[in-house]
């Protein structure tokens, strides 16, 4: 049961929500805080999982027994969701049966019975996001914690979890029969902006050892829909100006990693929950990549103070890519 903590004084409303062993710290700033304490030894691991809910199909449940089992051996201390959480329309409602079917009956692992952390993709927006980012979701499964743009503070680590949907232009102009939940948007233009100056002051404050930004979308990928040019042009010169070591994202299907070309800053790309992409590859604009694989799985994130271990999994558990680097000289093994 999670515990209600309020302080109010002349500046500002402070409210403290206590669940999983995380606490929310939320003032009258853009972006929410929340505390993930590491482990006591100052290590930290969790799993990352983009486009997965289908109800099971398309192996969706294979690759949550294989998320369970390095899940264990891992001792991991929570999730990280890419996004697209539900296909192909995102919930319905905050009543939705398919939040039950394609999330709390498919992670039962006990491993897995740890905080998620969630942002929401353009399929979850085809739907009534409003609900993905409710409270109610929460009394059904405590474990889900989605919201547009948020923090989470997990001591070695500092993870800006960004509303990448709305940077897409063409989702506004050409939207293909498809109808988009923009309530809490506004204008996008200055919901862009006002999230790019909290996302910069943000990154450019902290002091973690590690900082880690998420989004739905790409920056960097030779999968089906490739670079995403918004995020290319308004994102990622503020990564590379607050020395961000991983961007994590989903949208293709697939597993990937591609090295910065212009910065220490690794793309990780973790959208195979699910249905994948055979054969979808992209030829142009190779330069830095590692890794690419386009079948179901996910992807595992192991950090102490001086390293951090990427490794993808395939849908029976192999690891097909495995990458180090030490924070003293981004060197890779």
């Amino acid at each position: 049961m999670a515990d209600f903590i309020f302080k109010n004084n002349s500046m500002a409303l402070v409210l403290v929500i206590c669940s999983f062993g995380l606490c929310l710290v939320s003032t009258n700033a853009e972006l929410q805080r929340f505390e993930q304490p590491a482990k006591t030894e100052g290590t930290l691991s969790f799993l990352v999982l983009g486009d997965w809910g289908r109800k099971g199909a398309f192996n969706q449940s294979e690759v949550a027994v294989q998320m369970g089992r390095v899940g264990e051996k891992m001792d991991i201390d929570f999730v990280v969701s890419t996004g697209d959480n539900f296909y192909d329309n995102g919930l319905t409602g905050k009543q939705d049966r398919a939040f039950v079917e394609s999330f709390t009956q498919i992670y039962t692992a006990n491993s897995l019975q740890k905080q998620w952390y969630s942002v929401l993709g353009n399929h979850d927006y085809r739907g009534n996001a409003e609900a993905q980012l409710s409270s109610q979701l929460r009394k059904i499964d405590s474990r889900w914690l989605c919201l547009r743009s948020f923090i989470v503070n997990a001591e070695l680590a500092e993870i800006f979890f960004v509303d990448t949907t709305p940077f897409v232009k063409s989702y506004f102009t050409d939207a293909e029969g498809h109808t988009y939940d923009w309530r809490g948007i506004g204008s996008p233009r200055d919901y862009i902006a006002n999230l790019l100056k909290d996302l910069k002051l943000a990154l450019s404050e902290s002091k973690a050892k590690w900082k880690i930004v998420v989004g739905h979308h790409a920056i960097r990928s030779i999968g089906h829909h490739g670079d995403t040019e918004e995020l290319v042009r308004k994102l990622h010169p503020i990564l590379k100006a607050n020395n961000v070591d991983f961007y994590m994202n989903g949208h293709d299907h697939c597993l990937e990693h591609i090295s910065d070309t212009e910065s220490p800053i690794q793309f990780l790309t973790s959208g195979a929950g699910s249905k994948a992409w055979r054969g979808d590859i992209k030829e142009q604009n190779r330069d830095g990549l590692k890794f690419f694989y386009d079948g179901q799985g996910f992807m595992s994130v192991q950090l102490t103070q001086n390293e951090a271990e990427i490794a993808f999994y395939d849908v029976s558990g192999n690891v097909l890519h495995r990458w180090t680097t030490t924070k003293l000289f981004h060197s890779s093994t």
